[in-house]
């Protein structure tokens, strides 16, 4: 039996793959503890996980703003933050625990820093594309200023010198949800294994009125993820009206909030929240700002997309499941109704959309998800405990050979 202790950003899409692995991890024995707020993980986690509880903090860098100042906000005004607030917990987490392996979120910094302070194995987890495939690489100015940051973070944490490589960045092992059908071939990072989507059975969140969805009609789900209404409520004023003519051919389900929608057509269902993998089985395709979690998740399940992406990962996600012929793109701020209905009916009704997303789903199946990443983690867990200095890792694009 292995120790491993997850720290990860409070964000659902981080902790939701997170949490699947630790499920496959606990239920073959091992002891899995985190490290994050007890309000914000235990609806995700369930009754039985072990939280060593941090205090919630609101840390808002990135929610407005686009591009660069995007990228500035989220590490200046989150990311940051987040890593110096959390640092002293984290280590009185990881010295009650004492974990064989940390697991990090890639964002949640003060977890590569414990892992460095007391000397612990620790892999880095992507649950976003965004540092996985280093943006800036071509701005070498901004990669510098990110990485100057993650310097302070250092010193701060009073550890000596100069951090030995990109925080960002496990020696030992990346595990990434995603898979070489989506991002095509890609230079990797060293020791990084694409598993695919983490997909296992999650607390029950919310409930579902089954008997609305009518089997003689397609069913698409809409969701933009968390983001101000400011940004939201327009596209979803667009995106009604697009569907509005559709309802003799489907039923659609928003996930909003009620005010966002407040006189839906009979074929709109507006739901603050859904079970999403119990519904996904039943849904003909998915319209999404592109978050890895739900394009991943959609494409699990075979489902063509519209994506619409704002920021962030969500336009490398975009282009990838357009390139892999899964989906449609379209602009968030400024696809009209016409344009956004005529993506619909094209992932809905050209049956290329959803080979390509079955051959999408088909190379996720194979990369193993969950297991496939529980397996590596009780590799270099033994190999921890057994004392040897690093796992002897060969990127590939499934796997690791």
């Amino acid at each position: 039996m292995s120790r491993f202790l997850v720290v990860s950003l409070p964000l659902a899409g981080h902790v939701n793959p997170i949490a699947a692995v630790a499920r496959v991890l606990t239920g073959r024995g091992h002891e899995v503890a985190w490290a994050g707020s007890e309000r914000f993980l235990r609806p995700l986690l369930g009754a039985g996980a072990l939280i060593h509880p941090i205090p919630l903090r609101a840390h808002r860098g990135g929610q407005g703003e686009l591009g660069m100042a995007a990228a500035k906000s989220r590490w200046e005004g989150y990311v940051v933050p987040h890593a110096r607030y959390t640092l002293r917990a984290v280590d009185r987490a990881a010295a009650d625990f004492e974990p064989d392996v940390m697991l990090v979120d890639q964002h949640a910094v003060a977890g590569a820093l414990v892992a460095h302070k007391r000397g612990l194995t620790w892999a880095s987890v992507a649950p976003t594309t965004m540092e996985l495939t280093r943006p800036y690489r071509a701005l070498p100015k901004v990669e510098s200023w990110l990485l100057g940051l993650l310097d302070g973070l250092w010193a701060d944490a009073g550890l000596p010198g100069r951090p030995p490589h990109d925080l960002r960045f496990s020696p030992h092992l990346l595990i990434a949800f995603t898979g070489s059908a989506l991002t095509g071939e890609l230079s990797w990072p060293q020791h990084t294994a694409l598993v695919g989507p983490a997909i296992e059975p999650r607390p029950a969140d919310a409930e579902f009125p089954w008997d609305w969805l009518d089997p003689a009609r397609k069913h698409l789900l809409v969701t933009v993820g968390t983001l101000s209404m400011d940004q939201a409520e327009n596209f979803y004023h667009r995106m009604t009206s697009a569907l509005e003519p559709l309802g003799s051919k489907l039923q659609a389900i928003v996930i909003a909030p009620e005010y966002a929608i407040p006189d839906p057509s009979p074929h709109v269902l507006v739901r603050q929240r859904v079970p999403m993998l119990d519904l996904m089985p039943r849904l003909d395709a998915v319209v999404s700002h592109g978050g890895l979690n739900t394009v991943c998740e959609a494409l699990a399940h075979g489902l063509p997309l519209v994506v619409a992406p704002i920021k962030g990962d969500q336009p490398i996600n975009a282009a990838q499941v357009a390139a892999a012929g899964a989906g449609v793109r379209v602009r968030f701020a400024r696809a009209r109704p016409e344009t956004l209905r005529d993506a619909v009916l094209a992932v809905l009704d050209d049956p290329s959309y959803r080979a390509a997303a079955e051959a999408v789903r088909a190379s996720f199946r194979a990369a193993g998800g969950a297991p496939a990443a529980a397996d590596l983690l009780e590799a270099l867990a033994l190999r921890t405990r057994a004392q040897v200095p690093a796992l002897n890792l060969e990127v590939v694009h499934e796997g690791i050979a």
